[in-house]
């Protein structure tokens, strides 16, 4: 199964089409099917859940090649872990869970590489102030600038629609640290938004 993931994940994530948020008439009998081994309902179950998943990674992530390896790692978590599947949540919130878990993950691996890869940035050249460089062409450059903690809470919440109770359930943290994060991303974005013109 992880082979058929890795061969398939690059191509079918970079040709995102848009689904609707209901589910599958058959996934439940999918989930069944694949719980007891088969890797063919597996496959399904993947190919109408990686756009979704991919996405959730990226804007998590602010860079195609590593959300590229979460969204891959999200799935063969998820076929590693589909017995303890219940079905309490939809399968694409479980999903969803899986993945934020996979990001969350790496951060953490490579949190050192990241604080000096920071150091020797900041050591080169000073911060630009936020907005300043009229490089932001659209709300997904600006939500990638956002600090992390306030982009992942923003994305959960804003974007995917999770309360501050399944955001800060994902992310590990309070649910006052998930309002508070979400209340500095929009007052960020609102910044940055109107210091390259566009006004709310």
């Amino acid at each position: 199964m992880a082979a058929v993931l890795t061969a398939e994940t690059s191509d079918n994530i970079r040709s995102m089409v848009s689904r609707t948020a209901t589910a599958m008439p058959d996934e439940s009998a999918l989930i069944a099917r694949a719980r007891g081994g088969d890797t063919r309902a597996f496959e399904a179950l993947y190919r109408e859940h990686v756009d979704r998943v991919y996405g959730l990674c990226l804007r998590m992530t602010g860079n195609v090649s590593e959300a590229e390896d979460c969204a891959q790692e999200a799935f063969i978590q998820a076929w590693k872990k589909l017995t303890k599947f219940r079905g309490d949540s939809a399968f694409g919130t479980w999903m969803h869970r899986i993945a934020v878990n996979a990001v969350l993950g790496r951060i953490r691996k490579s949190k050192r590489e990241q604080d000096r890869i920071q150091i020797v940035a900041e050591t080169a050249s000073p911060p630009a102030p936020i907005g300043d460089s009229g490089e932001l062409r659209d709300l997904s450059d600006a939500i990638e600038r956002l600090p992390e903690g306030a982009r992942h809470v923003f994305v959960l919440s804003a974007v995917y629609g999770y309360s501050h109770e399944e955001s800060s359930n994902m992310l590990g943290i309070a649910i006052g640290t998930s309002k508070a994060q979400l209340h500095r991303a929009r007052r960020l974005l609102a910044q940055q938004l109107k210091e390259q013109g566009f006004e709310a």
